[in-house]
């Protein structure tokens, strides 16, 4: 699905999305990803099931006021224990599967909300 929102408002921007990539400024990419409006970087996170604390402790660094945590294909929800790390620096937490995240993190951005899209895709 392409994404047309108003993209010279953030540097980091989803333009598109599919079952297999996700298009950040023009350049696609096929692996866990984390975006901010500033930020864009690889995660270190394989899949859903290899998730750990250390993950969210790196979400945590990047001190964003909401998690967008994309779970891939489907909706998967992490143990609670995982979530520590933002839940105790009162950090917001919405997970949804990959597109949902994609399309909200456009529309936070958008409206200037320091928001980070942890895209999984397995």
């Amino acid at each position: 699905m392409r994404l047309d929102s108003n993209a010279q408002r953030n540097t980091y921007h989803i333009e598109r999305y599919d079952a297999h990539s996700v298009v950040v400024n023009e350049k696609s990419y096929s692996h866990s990803l984390l975006v901010m409006s500033d930020y864009l970087s690889d995660w270190q996170a394989e899949s859903f099931a290899a998730l750990t604390v250390a993950h969210f402790e790196r979400l945590r660094t990047l001190q964003p006021e909401v998690v967008l945590l994309g779970t891939g294909d489907k909706l998967r929800f992490p143990a609670t224990e995982l979530l520590a790390p933002l839940i105790n620096a009162q950090i917001g937490v919405e997970v949804m599967d990959r597109t949902a995240a994609c399309r909200t993190y456009n529309l936070l951005a958008g409206d200037g909300r320091k928001v980070v899209a942890a895209l999984l895709f397995q």
